[in-house]
């Protein structure tokens, strides 16, 4: 089945991190004079004491924790059929927080508990897009 839903369009600040997902890498930014790790992308450091431009992206582990969460029960559009689902906030093993969906575990608030372990999944939606999931550490 096709996939029926919005497609993230890269920008050229954003193109290194959905071409790294399209390999199946998370990649993350990293000032190299402050050594911060940091999302969303930008060219310059944004921790406030830094500012630095000297930055460069690297491969991270996509191990993450879970921060918080909202469950879906109303779903509109495309996402109508999806109900329910998890949209979340993770905080990466390397520090920064990214938005994503919870995937492979049932959406309830039980089985969503706090700094749950959780590994990135790479959705391939089509042959040029890949977004980044994540689920539950396995095992």
């Amino acid at each position: 089945m096709a996939y029926d839903k919005p497609l993230p369009q890269a920008t050229p600040e954003t193109q290194e991190f959905w071409d790294g997902l399209k390999r199946h890498e998370l990649r993350i930014q990293q000032c190299n004079d402050c050594n911060q790790f940091y999302f969303y992308p930008r060219p310059f450091c944004p921790n406030p004491g830094c500012r630095s431009e000297n930055v460069e992206w690297q491969t991270v582990s996509g191990k993450a924790k879970l921060h918080t969460y909202v469950i879906s029960h109303r779903g509109f559009g495309p996402w109508a059929g999806d109900v329910p689902y998890v949209i979340a906030v993770v905080e990466l093993d390397e520090g920064p927080r990214m938005m994503s969906n919870i995937i492979n575990i049932e959406p309830t608030p039980e089985n969503l508990p706090a700094d749950l372990p959780l590994e990135i999944v790479y959705d391939d939606v089509t042959e040029e897009v890949t977004l980044a999931k994540f689920q539950p550490v396995q095992g």
